[in-house]
């Protein structure tokens, strides 16, 4: 499909967020990714899903070509608050310190480059604390410091922090 990500890893191709994070998380469980406790494991899978599946993919460049350039903030911002809508919801029963509980998990890593994408496309996140107080607690972690998308080598000069 010729889109990013994709790793190339222990002699194999992956493409696509989640298929590579568990992947990893099956063969460098250090850090965990999913949580041991299985109910908590598929709210972990529920929002990296909303997220990789349900809003994400919708203001890919891709598809903002289809809309045309006179409608693509427009149409960015609609599918993005859509998304944080129902995001926000969830992660009002299921956040700790994280989106689910206190430990850092796959959920995670597909919220912070979600919040990098609605702060590109100007989408007020004042009706989305948890969202907000999440993606904060986040990016005081180092790990989310350097991995940041506005941090990344092929990030347009403009988007760079």
């Amino acid at each position: 499909m010729k889109q990013v990500p994709t790793l190339k890893i222990d002699g194999i191709t992956i493409s696509q967020s989640l298929a590579i994070i568990e992947f990893l998380e099956e063969t460098r469980p250090t850090p965990r990714l999913l949580p041991k406790d299985l109910k908590k494991r598929a709210q972990v899978r529920m929002i990296s899903d909303t997220i990789a599946s349900g809003i994400q993919p919708l203001q890919n460049l891709s598809v903002l070509k289809q809309v045309g350039q006179e409608n693509q903030l427009a149409w960015a911002q609609k599918v993005i608050h859509t998304g944080f809508d129902a995001l926000e919801q969830i992660l009002r029963s299921t956040a700790g310190k994280y989106c689910v509980g206190d430990e850092v998990s796959m959920a995670d890593l597909c919220l912070v480059p979600q919040v990098a994408n609605a702060e590109r496309f100007k989408v007020d996140l004042t009706p989305y604390p948890t969202i907000s107080r999440i993606n904060k607690t986040l990016l005081a972690l180092e790990a989310f410091q350097v991995s940041h998308p506005c941090r990344q080598p092929d990030t347009p000069p403009e988007l760079r922090a």
